[in-house]
Formats: structure tokens, sequence, C-alpha cells
């Protein structure tokens, strides 16, 4: 014959499994359907601000292009060389213009950017026939004659995006073609400022933009750009609308992907492209099967508990575990049901009390994860990030960068005059202290960059910066960072007035090791305190290898 405990075991531990799948379930479908929303209406957001930056740039060049007509028309005059000075001027001040012309009626260009063109009739191009009858914007196409003309250092084939307009002369007939041709280049830049902050938090996206005369790719992976790509997404996008969907792309993966639809900016019309912003189905849900994993781990540790309680039960409780059950099947049957609490055995009311806490505890158990992984990568005492984090975007950081054209400052810093300030006031008013270097340190931090307690009064601000302008960013910031630190602290009512000298090195510049490259760093902010504090020094490999010699 069974016993009553094993009886009791085997009905405790399949009750505890029960419920914690059925409320498992029941709050992470629930979780899932808002993350999963969530996520897919932040790359719709990224599309459309993709979209409403190109419209608006769009929008800027063809004002431009036209308050210089204005000025030819209000000046009435067929100077060519005050013409050229004129175009010159608008290529220098916006270096998207690869080309801009102005050509008579009968389709010769007789002032150009760099002197491009001059001379030849192209009255048979696009750009003069539809300019001559009003104002035409076309849409992205190869350079025939001026892929040959202009500088091309990476070989690829230039692509432009054209604006043209008549230029009215005295008796308001048409004198001419004001005409510019707009590097597809400058498409690139807007998708790096769009995608860049979104890097650190949202992995593996990529971004498209689709024309609307023929679905085909015009911003994208390289393999992937010149082919049309048909997919709901982007029929969806074309009719005018700005949402998200789960779909199968021609290289038969998954992909969450968030669409939005260039309908123009103010008065400028827009060419109707489609900008897509994808990520991988297995990235973009990743969390949701954290949280899964989460729920299936906290149910097997609540079944070892309540089957331990279960052998110390009697015959005596099965009354109470019957009306346990029924809530538990309400629980199942979607009802908002709490479980009912028994006093009359200590162990039942134990029982009852944790299978109610259970239920609580799992519906926090989501928040509270993330919670504990955000404690985890901060400073207890500044509440900047420590090496935990330090690490973690080192490694997506560097995942990243372009070293052929990027650059990471580490700029070691550490501050002059505190071990002074905590003999004297206190090692509670230093720890306030520090608190509000940080605060200053944090107004000079930039998004992409990152400042970390490294510990004691020790900092270290990572600056990501073009390797042509590293020396002068960190310079300046460096300049700005001392000029904060010498500014008075009012701490608890107390004068408090320090310094700081820093060291900086860049990576890989410097050295292809992190570790190097910071403990380059810390003998470049010794050098600092050697020569007086309260200043920044830079490493110098030449100065190094005299020291060493």
């Amino acid at each position: 014959m069974i016993k009553l405990r094993t009886i009791l075991i085997l009905t405790f531990t399949s009750f505890v499994i029960l419920t914690t799948t059925i409320i498992g379930s029941l709050l992470s479908n629930r979780s899932a359907v808002r993350l999963q929303n969530e996520i897919g209406q932040s790359l719709s957001s990224i599309a459309y601000q993709m979209s409403d930056k190109l419209d608006s740039f769009m929008w800027s060049r063809a004002g431009e292009v036209e308050i210089l007509a204005s000025m030819m028309e209000m000046e009435q005059t067929q100077d060519v060389a005050k013409t050229q000075k004129s175009l010159d001027q608008l290529k220098a001040s916006f270096p998207s213009f690869s080309w801009v012309g102005f050509m008579d009626e009968q389709g010769e260009v007789l002032a150009a950017t760099d002197g491009i063109l001059v001379g030849t009739n192209i009255a048979e191009r696009p750009v003069f026939k539809e300019g001559i009858n009003g104002k035409f914007i076309g849409d992205v196409h190869e350079g025939v004659l001026l892929s040959k003309l202009l500088p091309n250092p990476t070989g690829e084939p230039l692509q432009f995006v054209d604006i043209s307009l008549p230029v009215q002369g005295k008796a308001g007939t048409t004198i001419g073609v004001l005409a510019a041709h707009l590097s597809w280049e400058w498409s690139k830049e807007v998708q790096r400022t769009i995608l860049e902050p979104q890097k650190d938090h949202i992995k593996d996206l990529e971004l498209f933009i689709i024309s609307k005369a023929d679905s085909t790719v015009l911003l994208g992976p390289e393999n992937m750009v010149g082919k049309k790509l048909n997919i709901s997404s982007v029929t969806e996008g074309q009719k005018g609308e700005n949402d998200w969907e789960i779909e199968e792309w021609p290289n038969g993966k998954s992909y969450l992907t968030g669409y939005a639809y260039g309908d123009g900016y103010l008065n400028y019309e827009g060419l109707g492209w489609t900008v897509l912003v994808r990520q991988p189905t297995d990235v973009a849900f990743s969390s949701m099967s954290q949280m899964m994993n989460s729920f299936i781990f906290i149910g097997i540790i609540a079944s070892i508990v309540f089957a331990t309680i279960g052998w110390f039960l009697a015959e005596s409780i099965s009354r109470p575990i019957r009306g346990i059950t029924a809530a538990a099947n309400q629980l199942r049957s979607g009802r908002n049901v709490t479980i009912p609490e028994y006093k009359r055995f200590s162990e039942i009311h134990s029982l009852s009390t944790s299978l109610r806490s259970l239920v609580e505890s799992l519906s926090r158990s989501e928040s509270a994860l993330g919670d504990m992984k955000l404690l985890a990568e901060k400073d207890q005492l500044t509440g900047l990030p420590n090496r935990i984090a330090l690490e973690r975007y080192l490694e997506e950081t560097i995942e990243h960068l372009d070293m052929t054209f990027e650059t990471l400052a580490f700029m070691y810093i550490d501050l002059d005059g505190f071990k002074k300030v905590n003999d004297t006031l206190g090692h509670q008013v230093g720890d306030l202290l520090l608190q509000k270097v940080a605060q200053r340190l944090l107004m000079v931090t930039k998004p992409g960059n990152i400042t970390v307690r490294l510990g004691g009064d020790e900092f270290l601000l990572i600056l990501r910066s073009s390797q042509a302008d590293s020396y002068q960013e960190s310079l300046d910031l460096a300049e700005e960072i001392i000029t904060l630190m010498n500014k008075p602290f009012i701490v608890d009512f107390n004068h408090v007035s320090i310094g700081c000298s820093i060291g900086v090195a860049f990576y890989p510049l410097h050295d292809p090791n992190v570790g190097n490259i910071i403990r380059i760093a810390d003998e470049c902010l010794y050098r600092s305190k050697q020569s007086g504090r309260n200043r920044v020094t830079f490493y110098d490999e030449h100065q190094e290898d005299q020291n060493e010699s």
C-alpha cells in the first residue's frame, strides 16, 4: 500500500508544477505580446526617423537651389564669373552637392563647380529636359557623364539625386536652367546617425531605402543594392503605412521588419522612398526566451520546496489541498482568483501563504531580473558605470569600430587634492565630493561615449571619434574637464577646491590591446602628476622610446 507521505509528495510536486506552468504561461504570453509590440514599434520608429531625415534633407537642398536661382533672377545679370562664384560658394557650404551648374536655354553649360562640363551641351540629359519645364527632383541614379569626371577613390559606381529648375529673365522668359547633382553618399551618413545610437541596446539592425518606381534597393547591404525587393513590408510601406511585421526575406531568414513611407516634408512632396529597418527574429526576441527560462527555473525551485513541505503533512490536510487545487483550476481557466489561506494548521497556512507569494513573485520576476542586471553594472557610490559595464561597452563598441577611420581615446582621470579633502574633512565629505565629480563628468559625456569609475578618485572616460579629429577633440574635452574640476564644490556646506590630472592614449593607434591602452593612459596620467598636476598628457611614442633608452 502506498504511504500517505508519498502520495502527498507526488501530489504537491505535480500541483506546484501545474500552477507554475499555468501562471507562467499566462504572464509570459501577455508579456511576450506586449514586448513583441514594443520591439516592433521601436523598429518602425527608427524607420520613420530615417524617412523624415531623408525628406528633410532633400527639402533643405532643394530650397538652397531655389534660393540661388531666385538670387540669379533678381540680379538679372549674365556675368558668368559671378555665377561661377555663387555655384562654388554653394558647394563649399554644402559638400553633399557633387556638382552644380548653370546652362543656357539651349543646354550648354556656362558655369559649373570645378569647371566640370563647362562648354558641354547636356540638352538631352533628364536634368536639363525636365528642369527647363519646371522644378524637377529626380530619383537615385548612376552618373553617366559625371562618374568619369568626379573623384572616386573607392571605385564604386557613383550615384546621384538630381535637382533642377528654370531661371527666368527680365521679361519672364526662361534664360537657362540651374541644376545640381547630390551625391547619394549623404544617405549613408544619415543612416549612420540613425543607427549609431541604437547599437548599444539594439543589435544586428540593418536599414534599407527602397525606390517607389520599381522597388529597387537604393541603400542597404552591399549584396542587395540595385536588386528588387518584393516583400510584404515594401508593399505596405508604399501604401503610406508606418508599421511593422514579422516576415521571411528572400534569403530564407525570418526578420522583424519596421517600415515607414517618405511622404515629403513641408512643401517638398518627396520621392516616395520606403525605409525598412530589420532585425533577425531570434535576436529581437532573445529577451522573451530569457523570460521563459526564468519562469521554468522558478517553477523547478518551487516544486522542490513544496515537495519537501508535503513530506511533513498528514491526512487531515487533504481537504485544504482540494481547496487550493480548485483555485489553481480556476487560474488555469483564466479567472483572476487568490489562493485561499488556511490557518487551522501551521503547515497548510505556510503552504497557502507561499503559493500566494509565488503568484506575486512570478508577476514581478521580469522587472526584478532587469533591475538586478542594471545594479550589477553600476558603481554603488557614484551611480557611474563600473568595470563590468566597461567590459560590455568595449566588447560592443570595438566589434563595430571602423579602425580605418575611427579611434577610441582612453582618458584616465585622477583628482588632485582629493586625499587632503578626506584627511581634513572626513570620508563622508569625500564620498559626497566623488558623487558631485561624477555628475560633472556626466555633463561632458556624449551619447556613444562612457565614463567609468575605476575606484577611489580614479575615472576613465572613453571618447569615440574619427582618427582625423581624435587628438583635437580629446584635447578640447580634457581642457573642459579640468575647467569643470577647478570650479569650487560646496559639499556638506564646505567650500572644496580640487583639480584633476589626465592621461590620454588612443586605441588601436598606440596598442591593439585595450588592457595595455589603459596602462599607457595611466602612465601618461602619472606624467601629468609629475609635471605639476592639473593638466593633460598625451602618449608620445617617440618620447617613450627615448625614456626607455
